[in-house]
């Protein structure tokens, strides 16, 4: 089965970190899936290219940007990012963000793309941490925002952990929205206000949450039309993720996706997906929400084109 729009992948995606708790080759993982399901064929992927510094500067300082290219980090800094520091993560974190930028301008072109990585919504524009080192969505929409491709973006972000980085990066921007349902009781603290929060209660499931999402779904929309949407699609609600409190269902967490391209197809609006946090006991579990994602993804593209045929 052809995919009727492109997923960004690399090799390089995969930081190699061993027993971490961040399980890094998920995206390999997802990305053999698709291929051994034959969800997906090889010319369905495209290489990402590395983002410039130049577009890592439009989001981030150039104090900590210089800090992660000469390796000039403090230990508090590093432990803050809670990922082991190498010149193989930058590569691989400035390779991410051009990941994202792609699938931006991919789903510009087709009217969806994923970025089979990035989403890492936790960096902020002077620091990394929760597994963060620059945050790929902030990048790809400055870049597309340069490049007069889009002058708004909505940030839909479904991790079970709130985007912190991303509101403070936005914060009093009105050129982006960003929206994050999450676990209130739950990483981050503080956590700084973005322009929808949905705070919800510890062990929420299926029948509670999609309710919920699909009430501010609603409200959002109301409250912004953007041009692109980026998708932060976290498989991390599972009700057996190891960091996150919410009782999801692999069912629950493909009917979340379902809404959140639904609302996208109803107000006509290309989606950049990229697929974020997710700690499953089991990595396999992980890889298959991903994967649904993907598929929910291109179901809603194939809806899309039945209708307009």
């Amino acid at each position: 089965m052809v995919m009727p729009f492109k997923l960004i992948y690399s090799d390089r995606y995969d930081l190699n970190l061993g027993a971490h708790v961040f399980p890094s080759q998920k995206y390999r993982l997802v990305r053999d899936e698709l291929l051994t399901e034959g969800l997906a064929e090889e010319n369905d992927f495209v290489a990402p290219k590395t983002a410039s510094d130049e577009d890592v500067l439009r989001v981030h300082s150039k104090d900590y940007v210089h800090k992660l290219k000469a390796g000039g980090l403090s230990y508090l800094e590093t432990i803050r990012m809670e990922v082991p520091y190498s010149k193989e993560l930058i590569e691989a974190c400035w390779l991410a963000a051009g990941g994202s930028i792609e699938a931006g301008k991919r789903a510009l072109e087709d009217g969806c793309a994923a970025n089979i990585g990035g989403g890492f919504h936790h960096a902020y524009a002077d620091h990394g941490e929760g597994f963060c080192v620059i945050h790929d969505v902030a990048i790809a929409i400055r870049h597309l925002q340069a490049a007069g491709a889009i002058e708004t973006a909505m940030i839909i972000d479904t991790d079970v952990h709130q985007g912190n980085g991303t509101a403070a990066i936005f914060a009093d921007d009105e050129t982006v929205y960003t929206f994050s349902i999450h676990q209130e009781n739950n990483y981050p603290h503080p956590k700084p206000p973005s322009n929808l929060d949905v705070n919800l209660p510890d062990g929420i499931a299926d029948g509670d949450y999609l309710p919920i999402l699909e009430k501010n779904l609603t409200r959002a929309f109301e409250e912004f039309h953007p041009q692109l949407i980026f998708y932060v699609a976290g498989a991390d609600p599972y009700r057996e993720d190891q960091l996150g409190g919410l009782a999801l269902t692999m069912e629950g967490l493909r009917r979340r996706d379902d809404l959140v391209f639904h609302h996208a197809r109803r107000h006509r609006v290309p989606v950049a997906v990229t697929l974020a946090g997710g700690y499953a006991r089991r990595v396999s579990d992980t890889v298959r929400i991903h994967v649904n994602t993907i598929l929910s993804a291109q179901d809603s593209v194939l809806r899309k084109a039945h209708s307009v045929a």
